[in-house]
């Protein structure tokens, strides 16, 4: 699937949704969001990735959420996902628009988000990057059997702001999550 955008986006309503078997490039990844354009509450929920293929997109397995919102993101599975020449491999993004900046801790809520068995290769040098509000934050954030490396070499790195979960077999390590002992939940 080559396009300009999102080569599937997963928006505001959305629930039960089952993705498999895409292979995406160019374009923008799966993402769920964006949500809460509009000043809508929005929700997400029940969404399942599985076996697909990033190749040379901007992004791979992406959610992403404008500041001031309310509603959530939940139950979300990325799993066994290639990733060949992706600048931003795995990301949540709560502040999708930047020119937004008087709504700290107002967020629709991202939790109960696994990515599971995902290799390949980052464009950039942040594979993984966790940017979620930093009153609010995200919960229960897993990753396991994460392998991530850089094309051109160097150390693959992560941005990790206010995600709270677990990191099991991962590089690059995501040091927010390997801190603390929460038990990996699966959806």
């Amino acid at each position: 699937m080559e396009t300009g955008d999102d080569c599937i986006a997963i928006n505001n309503g959305a629930s039960f949704i089952n993705i498999s078997g895409i292979f995406c490039g160019p374009g923008h990844g799966i993402s769920v969001g964006s949500l809460w354009k509009g000043k809508k509450y929005a929700t997400v929920e029940h969404v399942h990735v599985k076996n697909c293929t990033f190749n040379g997109t901007s992004n791979g397995a992406r959610i992403k959420t404008f500041q001031g919102g309310s509603g959530y993101a939940k139950n979300i599975t990325y799993e066994d996902i290639i990733l060949v020449g992706v600048k931003h491999p795995l990301i949540i993004d709560q502040f999708y628009d930047p020119r937004i900046i008087n709504n700290i801790g107002q967020a629709l809520k991202v939790s109960d988000v696994t990515y599971l068995n995902i290799r390949g290769t980052s464009l950039g040098k942040n594979a993984i990057e966790l940017n979620c509000d930093t009153i609010i934050g995200c919960t229960n954030i897993v990753l396991d059997n994460v392998n991530i490396t850089r094309v051109y070499g160097g150390e693959a790195q992560t941005i990790c702001t206010k995600a709270q979960g677990k990191c099991s077999s991962c590089y690059p390590d995501v040091p927010c999550l390997s801190q603390n002992n929460s038990t990996i939940r699966y959806y």
